[in-house]
C-alpha cells in the first residue's frame, strides 16, 4: 500500500510538470507475482530529452549574448565618459593657453587685440619678423566677428598661430611653383608661336608687299575685257584704254595664258613665306575670275532661250548688260587695289571675300615642327582636344 501511494504521488508530480521530469531521477516500477506494484525509490541516472536539450542550449546562449551586450555597452559608456573628460581637460587647457597669450598680446589692456598688437606679439613669441600681409591673413582667419580685432573667445595659442603661418607659407610656395610653371608654359607657347610666325608671314605688309599685292587683280581684269569690248570700241581714242588694250593683247598672245595665270596664282598663294596680303589678293583674284564665268553662262542661256522662243533682244540691252558686268568688275578691282595700297585687307567683297578668308592658312594650320596640317585633320584635332577637355 505504501508503494502504491508513493507511485500515485510520483505520477501526479510528473504530470504537473513535464519539464521537471527532464531533470528528475528515473524510477523503475515492477509488478510482483501477487499483483502488487513494486517501485523502489532508487534513482538510476539523470536523463534529458532532445527537446529539453535544445531549450537548455538556446536559453543559455541567449543569456550569454545578453550578458556580452550589456558588458560592451558598459565599456562603451565608460570610454565615452573618459573621452568627454579628456576633451574637457584639453579644452580647458587650450582656453588657459589662449588666455595667457591674449593677456600677453593685449599691450594696452583694452580687452581686444589689434592688428599691430598681433604682429608685435607674434614676432616677440616666434622670434622672427612677420610680414603685414601674413598678419592680416591671420586676423582674417581667426576674427570670427569680423570687427578687425581678436576677442578673448577668438584667441588661440601661439602654436596654432605658428601652424597657420606655416600653412600660409606652404600655400604661397605652391602658388609660386604654379606661377613658375605657368610662366614656362607661356614662354614655350610664345616660342612656338614665334616659330610659326617665321613660317607663316603674318607681319604688316611693307611698301613692296602692298604694290605686289595689287598685281594679281590684272588676271580677272584682263578676262573681263571681253565684257567691256563695247566700252573700249566707243572710247578707242582714250590713251589709258589703249595701254590696257596693248597689255591685254600681249597677255592673250601667250598660249594658255589664262590657265598659266590660274596655276601660278594658286601655287604662289599657298607659299607661307609671302605676306598675308599678297596671298589673300592672289586667292581673291582667282575667285573673281571664276565669278566671271557665271554672267557669261547666264547671258548665253538667256539669249538662247529668247532665240528659241522667237524673241530678239535689242543690241543696246546686250551691250549695256555686258558693259555693266565689266564696270562692276573694274570697281571691285579698284576697291581692292586702293585698300591694298593702304595696307588694308580688301575683305568686304560679298560672298567672295568670305570664301577666300576660309581658305587662308593660319598659325594653327601648322604643327610645332612647321608642317602644314590639312583642314580636315585640323578639325579632327580640334574635336579631339574638345573631347579631352570635357
Amino acid at each position: 500500500m505504501k508503494f502504491g501511494i508513493a507511485y500515485l504521488t510520483m505520477a501526479c508530480i510528473l504530470a504537473a510538470n513535464n519539464e521537471v521530469a527532464a531533470f528528475s531521477p528515473q524510477y523503475t516500477a515492477t509488478r510482483t507475482a501477487h499483483g502488487k506494484i513494486h517501485a523502489p525509490f532508487a534513482p538510476t541516472q539523470y536523463r534529458t530529452t532532445p527537446s529539453s536539450r535544445v531549450y537548455m542550449s538556446s536559453e543559455a546562449s541567449s543569456t550569454d549574448e545578453d550578458d556580452e551586450i550589456a558588458r560592451l555597452r558598459a565599456m562603451a559608456q565608460k570610454l565615452r565618459a573618459e573621452a568627454a573628460s579628456l576633451e574637457a581637460e584639453q579644452a580647458e587647457e587650450r582656453a588657459n593657453v589662449a588666455r595667457i597669450a591674449f593677456e600677453k598680446f593685449d599691450d594696452n589692456s583694452d580687452g581686444k587685440i589689434s592688428l599691430e598688437e598681433l604682429k608685435s606679439g607674434l614676432e616677440a613669441s616666434l622670434k622672427t619678423e612677420i610680414s603685414q600681409e601674413r598678419v592680416q591673413k591671420l586676423m582674417d582667419k581667426f576674427d570670427v566677428s569680423g570687427d578687425g580685432y581678436l576677442q578673448l573667445e577668438e584667441m588661440v595659442s601661439v602654436d596654432q598661430f605658428r601652424n597657420q603661418l606655416e600653412a600660409f607659407s606652404r600655400e604661397e610656395k605652391r602658388l609660386a611653383r604654379e606661377a613658375i610653371l605657368e610662366a614656362q608654359k607661356e614662354e614655350e607657347e610664345a616660342k612656338v608661336a614665334e616659330a610659326r610666325l617665321n613660317i607663316l608671314n603674318e607681319k604688316e605688309p611693307t611698301q613692296n608687299d602692298k604694290f605686289l599685292s595689287i598685281l594679281p587683280y590684272l588676271f580677272p581684269l584682263f578676262d573681263s575685257i571681253q565684257f567691256g569690248r563695247y566700252f573700249f570700241i566707243d572710247n578707242a581714242e582714250n590713251p589709258f584704254l589703249a595701254i590696257i588694250g596693248l597689255a591685254y593683247a600681249a597677255y592673250r598672245s601667250i598660249p594658255f595664258s589664262g590657265f598659266v595665270a590660274f596655276i601660278a596664282l594658286n601655287t604662289l598663294s599657298n607659299n607661307p613665306g609671302l605676306n598675308k596680303l599678297i596671298r589673300f589678293n592672289m586667292q581673291q583674284a582667282i575667285f573673281l575670275d571664276i565669278a566671271l564665268f557665271f554672267p557669261g553662262l547666264l547671258g548665253a542661256l538667256v539669249v538662247g532661250a529668247g532665240s528659241s522662243a522667237g524673241v530678239q533682244f535689242p543690241d543696246a540691252v546686250l551691250q549695256g548688260s555686258s558693259t555693266a558686268i565689266f564696270g562692276v568688275l573694274v570697281l571691285t578691282v579698284v576697291y581692292a587695289a586702293i585698300s591694298s595700297l593702304l595696307g588694308i585687307k580688301p575683305d568686304k567683297i560679298p560672298i567672295i571675300s568670305e570664301a577666300v578668308e576660309s581658305r587662308m592658312p593660319t598659325i594653327d594650320s601648322f604643327d610645332d615642327q612647321g608642317r602644314y596640317i590639312p583642314r580636315n585633320q585640323r578639325q579632327q584635332r580640334d574635336e579631339k582636344q574638345d573631347d579631352d577637355k570635357n
